[in-house]
């Protein structure tokens, strides 16, 4: 039991000795350093791009809506005999 716990320290010390190589490689996340002189203008066009289309669908949505409250509105008040 004794011996095991030793092998297990001895096997985690031998494999924190070869990690620091892991320190110098490069991260997925953070490839270069950004330059906030030079801004991403295809993420900006695409984020005002995105708002004004959801812009445009949310007004065309909303008068939809209202031309078919107004539709319904009119029905509800229509009280013609030969209808029913």
């Amino acid at each position: 039991s004794k011996m095991a716990v030793v092998l297990r320290a001895d096997k985690v010390l031998r494999l924190a000795a070869r990690t620091p190589t892991l320190a110098f490689t490069r991260s997925a996340f953070v490839a270069r350093k950004r330059n906030y002189d030079q801004p991403n203008w295809l993420g900006v066009g695409l984020a005002f791009g995105t708002s004004a289309a959801l812009w445009a669908y949310l007004f065309k949505q909303h008068d939809d809506d209202v031309v078919e409250y107004e539709r319904r509105k009119r029905e509800r008040q229509h009280k013609c005999t030969d209808c029913s």
